[in-house]
């Protein structure tokens, strides 16, 4: 077998640049560099007097967690495909031999981000980026809730009584290794989908409920770019409606127009977007044991017209990049569904920046 050398190596990259890296065109479009202040800031790591191994390069590290939810990969997985992958060693300006973070060393950095709340800054941070490259949150805004899925707990009916109670039930309290593998924050909640055609043709009057435990991704799109403005993370039985009242409407778009579905409608909601200056255009609710009115249905079916943009953003996300919460607890929860979120709009924005190229 012939030895491979150095020319040869670069050879293979340039074919994988040639069928498309995505993460190549992610080097060439976003600039990882500005998110080193709040990365360094977020991890405080020590000036290195004392000694020992010095840490690997924060924005390396953070294009590490990028590889991860663009793949949705484990943290094994990771390290595995980094030391196999020659694309994802050059995202990461990484040589045949150079050290390459481990599992470990993978969890610690994104458990250290989790714990300083380091994913709004960074989200923001690039958002500061998007609208330095021209692309403001303008035309209104979307507002939806996507559920996001989270292994199922196996618990006893008083353990679940306890947890939605609030405490900590008392076998778990002293068996610690065990209570760090339950997620008390993740919720039950219904799933509906709309029933299908039977074999005869019939359409079943009802739709179908499935159990779902996980949590909810709440996020709010600006209507040209389909950018992810704000979000916000809960469980998923949380009320989508209160949200919109708790800092997910974004108020520096430069048009007032809110659309949103039949979940969001209140009279709470109505009052605040009001108060506030911005207009309605929520979808109306069918009237109790009442038919639709024409003029709504007709009103209804226009608002869809535009809401529906914001379900392209979870499918991408789901199907693209698989969204799924594989940690324990609400708050490793918002880091993963804050990173899912980034990693959309660099996607979205690698997107724009090709459609301008091409105008």
């Amino acid at each position: 077998m012939k030895q491979s050398g150095f020319f040869d190596v670069e050879e293979r990259l340039a074919r994988l640049s040639g069928l498309g890296d995505q993460l190549e065109a992610f080097s060439r479009t976003v600039d990882f560099e500005v998110f080193r202040a709040d990365l360094e800031k977020a991890l405080a790591y020590s000036d290195g007097s004392k000694g020992g191994r010095p840490p690997f390069d924060p924005v390396l590290m953070f294009k590490t967690l990028m590889i991860q939810t663009v793949n949705n990969l484990s943290d094994e997985r990771t390290e595995y495909l980094i030391n196999d992958r020659l694309s994802f060693m050059r995202f990461l300006g990484l040589g045949l031999s150079d050290c390459v973070p481990d599992a470990k060393t993978v969890w610690l950095f994104r458990e250290r981000l989790t714990q300083a709340g380091a994913v709004d800054s960074l989200f923001n941070r690039f958002d500061a980026t998007l609208r330095s490259a021209g692309y403001l949150p303008m035309s209104g805004q979307i507002l939806d809730a996507t559920l996001v899925a989270a292994p199922k707990q196996r618990n006893a009916n008083a353990e679940k009584a306890d947890i939605r109670a609030g405490r900590i039930p008392q076998d778990w309290q002293d068996k610690p290794s065990k209570l760090s593998h339950k997620d008390r924050h993740a919720r039950w909640t219904l799933k509906f989908t709309k029933a299908k055609r039977q074999d005869d043709g019939t359409i079943p009057a009802t739709d179908i409920a499935i159990p779902f435990f996980g949590y909810k991704s709440h996020v709010s799109i600006d209507w040209k770019f389909r950018l992810i403005r704000k979000w916000m993370a809960t469980d998923a039985a949380a009320s989508d409606s209160a949200r919109l009242r708790e800092g997910l409407l974004d108020k520096t778009n430069m048009a007032s127009t809110v659309w949103a579905d039949t979940a969001y409608r209140s009279k709470a909601n109505e009052d605040f977007m009001e108060k506030h200056g911005f207009v309605s255009k929520v979808h109306r609710k069918k009237p109790h044991l009442k038919p639709m009115p024409r003029h709504i249905q007709r009103s209804n079916a226009g608002k869809s017209v535009i809401r529906s943009r914001v379900e392209h953003v979870f499918a991408d996300q789901k199907s693209q990049t698989g969204l799924f919460v594989r940690t324990v607890g609400i708050t490793r929860a918002t880091m993963r569904i804050g990173l899912a979120n980034i990693v959309y709009n660099m996607r979205r924005f690698l997107l724009l920046e090709r459609i301008n190229a091409a105008a």
